[in-house]
């Protein structure tokens, strides 16, 4: 890694450092209640474009629960197919949580490679499909009604794949919790 991922990341360290003194803090007590569920579209973050679905594990409206989605979009004969899939814990009460998460994307890319000769004269065109995995984290503030209605999350969404690595990967959702 180089120096600025590396200062990358100690920032990232710093700022999570007080919100995981206070997961371990026993005052921290779960929302009882019925299990919450999310339908939301996120732009940014592991599936870049997609459509999500997100819920507690146990009957709580905070602490520990999994996301899955699918995203696609397509420009210019290029496509990007995702599929980000990840576990995620939330802190707080009340509807308002910060949200912290790790997972992966299962990416599939098809465009089209040319290769010309010296003249600027196209010779060959092919079409290329690459499938890989990528590797995210989620850091960010999530607007959870306890009651369900309008949900929005914002923040960093950290992705890494093959020697890459994009610290400040902004995502954007907006959705429905029921």
């Amino acid at each position: 890694m180089n120096s600025k991922t590396n200062l990358s990341l100690i920032a990232l360290m710093l700022f999570i450092l007080p919100f995981a003194g206070k997961a371990q803090d026993n005052s921290h007590t779960f929302e009882a209640g019925p299990r919450a569920k999310t339908v939301f579209v996120e732009i940014g973050g592991p599936g870049f474009i997609s459509a999500n679905y997100d819920f507690r594990f146990g009957e709580t409206r905070n602490a520990w629960g999994m996301r899955a989605g699918l995203g696609y979009f397509a420009v210019d004969g290029e496509s990007f197919f995702t599929v980000p899939v990840q576990v995620n814990y939330l802190l707080g009460r009340g509807g308002n949580y910060f949200e912290i998460g790790g997972g992966a994307s299962f990416l599939s890319l098809g465009y089209t490679e040319f290769s010309y000769d010296g003249w600027g004269n196209s010779m060959h065109e092919e079409k290329i499909n690459e499938t890989q995995i990528m590797g995210s984290m989620t850091f960010g503030y999530r607007k959870q009604p306890i009651d369900g209605g309008f949900n929005f999350r914002a923040g960093l969404s950290p992705v890494f794949w093959k020697g890459n690595f994009i610290p400040y990967l902004g995502y954007l959702s907006f959705g429905y919790s029921f």
